[in-house]
């Protein structure tokens, strides 16, 4: 039996998951300070960012990236 396992860390990673992940990892401070984006730094909640990710791309590319970047730390915790 094969093993069709993707090699994609984002593979059935939704975005909130991703978010939530980050948020309790590094709070919405540092991820202000790491992604310079108003819904990290004024006023943010989970869902504010949610809704302002999944309608601009190039935000939600800085946030997955960033996200594959944390994996490792993640894994430690």
């Amino acid at each position: 039996m094969e093993n069709n396992k993707s090699k994609d860390p984002l593979h059935g990673v939704t975005l909130q998951n991703i978010l939530d992940q980050l948020v309790l990892f590094y709070g919405f401070v540092t991820l202000g300070e790491l992604i310079k984006i108003k819904c990290f730094t004024d006023n943010p909640s989970i869902k504010s960012s949610l809704t302002f990710l999944r309608k601009t791309d190039w935000a939600r590319k800085k946030v997955e990236e960033l996200y594959i970047r944390t994996l490792p730390k993640l894994a430690e915790v």
